[in-house]
Parts: structure tokens; sequence; C-alpha cells
């Protein structure tokens, strides 16, 4: 297939690696002229292009098979996920609507998720109303569903917070006390490694469903307690701890057993435990 990668930055180019390894063409699609270069090296064809410019569909390939849009709203706030989540999707949903596609995989967040009771989230648990990030990750998702059921070829994939090479902002916090135990640390952490997101994202393209919502999240949640102990312990120093705590926020499980039995998928990092275990040195 010629698969078009749209935000090839830390995720996407690990998709697409494993893409080229397995004969697939990729076109990497980055805003940034220089970081869009730098995927030549990897065998992607750069494409530097701003997808929410008002010529930005005309400028796609035309002999696209299918689509990853995997956009991240960089820096934050409501403007930047309005750009990757809402405008920049949108154009990628019109080129869709005009060329069709074996499949169009588009990821979203668990952090649509505002529940702070530690609840269980499953891939069929409805989002609670909510205002800011959250409400535009709403908005974006009922977009995408509202294609689907146009008959686009949309599947959805909730990604849990990354981790992995050159992304261990958790051993980094806890190393610098940053990261502390307090009020609040028994919240849940919710994760996904860098090759778990690859896998699961490049199964909902060959196997997915059209409509369908998944989540790449691993297989067990920890309690932000059990993260900073862990990481902590293997570094060789004491367990910080604050008096501050962490600010309110949500405090809900992510759970991914269905995706992964639907989409036929194991593992490679089950658990933070794992996952951190290249990265853990004193």
């Amino acid at each position: 297939m010629h698969v078009l990668i749209a935000g090839c930055g830390w995720l996407g180019a690990a998709v697409a690696r494993r893409l080229l390894a397995r004969g697939d063409r990729v076109t990497g699609v980055r805003s940034d002229p220089a970081r869009a270069r730098e995927l030549a090296a990897l065998g992607v064809q750069p494409l530097a292009l701003d997808l929410t410019a008002p010529d930005a569909g005309q400028r796609l390939p035309g002999d696209v098979d299918a689509i990853l849009a995997l956009q991240a709203a960089r820096g934050g706030g409501e403007a930047a996920y309005r750009h990757a989540y809402l405008q920049a999707t949108a154009t990628l949903l019109d080129y869709a609507r005009r060329r069709p596609q074996r499949a169009l995989v588009v990821s979203g967040s668990t952090g649509l998720f505002t529940q702070t009771d530690g609840s269980d989230i499953l891939e069929s648990t409805p989002a609670p109303p909510a205002t800011g990030t959250p409400a535009i990750l709403a908005e974006a998702e009922a977009a995408l569903m509202a294609a689907a059921a146009q008959g686009l070829p949309v599947r959805l994939v909730r990604l849990s917070g990354l981790y992995g090479p050159g992304r261990v902002w958790m051993v980094d916090r806890v190393r610098n006390g940053l990261m502390a135990l307090g009020p609040g640390d028994d919240a849940w952490l919710n994760s996904c490694h860098q090759d778990d997101a690859a896998a699961a994202l490049l199964a909902a393209l060959d196997r997915g469903g059209d409509g369908a919502v998944y989540h790449a999240t691993d297989a067990e949640p920890l309690r932000r307690r059990e993260v900073i102990e862990h990481v902590a312990a293997a570094l060789g120093i004491p367990a910080p701890r604050g008096t501050q705590g962490t600010p309110p926020g949500p405090n809900r499980r992510i759970l991914g057993e269905a995706t992964r039995a639907e989409l036929g998928l194991a593992l490679r990092w089950p658990s933070l435990r794992q996952g951190l275990a290249p990265f853990l040195t004193p």
C-alpha cells in the first residue's frame, strides 16, 4: 500500500518504520520543512505541509491507499487541540471523501475522559460532558463517527499516555523530585509504550472495523504512588515526598482488553514496570 502518515513525528516515524519493513510505501507529513526532510533518512517520502492551509487537500498525493492521522496538539491548549484534532483531520476527511481509502485510522486521546472517581473506562464508556480540551476531543470524535456513518472507513484509536525512547518523563520527574508521594498519588496513571501504540495503529489499519473505537493502553494501569516507588527503587534513591501533591485532575483506569482481543494484539510491554526497565539506571 501507499500509506500517508499525517503528523509523522515521534510516533508516526515508529509506525513508518514498520510499514516500510513489510514493503509498504510511506509519505510522511510534517508542517515544519526541516523536520519533514529528516524523514527521508528513514525511507519515507517527506511532505512539508500545514494540513489546515486552505489548499492542503490539493497538495496531498493522489495515489494514497490508506491514511494514518497521527497529529498531536503541540504545546497543549485549546487552539492547538482544535488545530490538530479538528481542522487538520477535517482536511483528511475531505480528501477521503474525494479519493476512496482502504482505511482512515485516526489517533485520539484518552484525555477525553474526565472522570475523577477511579472508575474503569472501556472502549464503549461514554465520555462525560466536559469543557476545554476534553470537549474538543469529544467534538472531534463526533465528527469522525459521523463520517463513518456516511461510509468512510474511519477507525479511531485512543492513545493513553505515550512513553518510550526519548520520552520517559516519569523517570526524569521522579529523579528530580517533581513527581512525588503525597496527596493525589492514588490516582491511576495510564500509559502505552511507543512499540505497542504503533502495533495497535497498524492492527487497526489492517484488521480494524469501520466506525470502531479502540484503546491503545497497557494491561496494568498503575497508581501514581506505585510508579513513583518503582522508579525510585530502580534508581536507588528514596521515593520523593511532597506536601503540595498532584493538582486535582482525572482519575480513571483505561482498559483495552476488548481492543486486544478484537485486533489480536499481544503487548510487548504490558506495564510500566517492564516498559521503563531499559531506562532505569541509577
